[in-house]
């Protein structure tokens, strides 16, 4: 599986004098395996991936248990689910280095590797042969080694996303 990891800092773009000293992280791409194990009670879902930019070096890994509820044209998953940084993911993302706190006055950050729970809901709704309608929401609760980062002034994060998918 890959994907571009939305996570990126730009230091202009902050409306925080100290956080304007601190170095930009650029988002990246992210490569790894994927896989999902199907039963009657719902299915497991998860994702082992990599930063194959350089940016981070960092790991990520998702698991999640969902279930698929269908009705007619519309499916509906509810899930739930955790996932891991790389204490390099976090140390990138949210860490600051010895420079950076003596530039901006933040104190020094180093973060270890991190859990973070989240919860999920998706729907897709097929409206006409092989086209459908899709939204996703996810709440993920930061854990506190990204929290405890002078970066970070929320304990959760949201997701949301849609879109228009055709099946070939």
């Amino acid at each position: 599986t890959a994907y571009w990891s939305p996570l990126y800092f730009k230091a202009k773009d902050s409306g925080d004098h100290q956080m304007r000293h601190l170095d930009d992280r650029k988002s990246t791409m992210m490569a790894g395996l994927s896989y999902a194990h199907f039963t009657q009670y719902g299915y497991l879902r998860t994702t082992l991936a990599g930063d194959t930019l350089d940016n981070s070096n960092g790991i990520v890994w998702d698991m999640a248990w969902l279930y698929r509820y269908t009705n007619g044209g519309l499916t509906v998953t509810p899930g739930i689910g955790v996932q891991w940084n790389s204490e390099n993911q976090n140390e990138y993302y949210y860490g600051v280095s010895r420079k950076e706190s003596a530039r901006s006055g933040l104190r020094g950050y180093n973060p270890n590797d991190s859990w973070s729970p989240y919860l999920e809901l998706s729907a897709s709704y097929n409206f006409l042969g092989d086209w459908s309608v899709y939204g996703t929401a996810r709440y993920t609760r930061l854990s506190d080694e990204v929290t405890d980062s002078p970066m970070v002034d929320k304990s959760w994060t949201g997701l949301i996303s849609t879109g228009i998918t055709y099946k070939f």
